[in-house]
């Protein structure tokens, strides 16, 4: 489908740092009543929150910000061990009244219209599969969002970030090894050995993310397997820690 994008511009946004390369993509939902609501939040200086683009549930896109500018969407975040989330990636807002006020699965209006602009973000700036990311993966701690309703199979189907392979139960190794295998994938979590509020934390997003038939934060065989084919599909593989 063609991709229309309708002109909504945010003050939110600032250069990013020179040379800074767009490497990562993270989705959000806008967790607010209304696409309207989200829309004024966007663009109002006062609240200092800004994305790049947003597609509401009719499948509308607005552009708030230009991708080469640094817009406000990622706040304290962390992935593979950097911490200036915002300086490098492209943040879309996703209309949905989110887990206050509402949660509900993504239209298919919606959806198409994601494929649509990701696609074309993707031809554009070169980045991997494991950096197309949810705000909870990178912000385990404070977000869940766009959730476990939000359709990832379908966007790695299409092309776009990754999708495990399903196991089935496989042996859960210890917890200092699901840290560690976490850790490598991206997520912030603690080398602690020790099954930790962090820990629990940084299961329930990769769970949200790529095993959202069970989000409850304990490592079982399935979140294992799946977290294991994950690691064995990087292209290119991250250094053993």
């Amino acid at each position: 489908m063609g991709v229309t994008v309708l002109e909504r511009p945010s003050p939110n946004h600032e250069a990013r740092p020179e040379g800074a390369a767009i490497d990562t993509l993270i989705l959000h939902y806008t967790g607010m009543k209304t696409a309207e609501e989200a829309l004024k939040r966007l663009c109002d200086p006062a609240a200092k929150v800004s994305a790049h683009y947003l597609i509401d549930e009719g499948g509308r896109i607005y552009a708030l910000v230009p991708e080469g500018r640094r817009a406000w969407h990622a706040g304290e975040a962390r992935w593979q061990g950097e911490t200036d989330i915002n300086d490098r990636s492209i943040g879309v807002e996703l209309v949905n009244p989110g887990h206050d006020f509402g949660y509900r699965p993504f239209p298919e209006a919606q959806m198409a219209a994601l494929e649509a602009l990701l696609g074309g973000i993707l031809a554009r700036h070169p980045i991997p599969a494991a950096r197309v990311l949810g705000h909870s993966d990178v912000a385990p701690a404070r977000k869940t969002d766009p959730g476990e309703l939000f359709d990832w199979e379908r966007l790695a189907r299409a092309g776009i970030g990754h999708w495990p392979e399903a196991r089935g139960e496989t042996p859960v190794p210890p917890v200092g090894e699901i840290q560690r295998r976490l850790g490598r994938y991206g997520y912030d979590v603690p080398l602690s050995g020790e099954a930790d509020a962090a820990t629990k934390q940084a299961i329930t997003a990769f769970q949200r993310h790529f095993r959202p038939e069970r989000v409850d934060g304990e490592a079982d065989g399935e979140t294992a397997g799946r977290l294991a084919a994950l690691l064995e599909g990087l292209d290119p593989p991250t250094p053993e820690a």
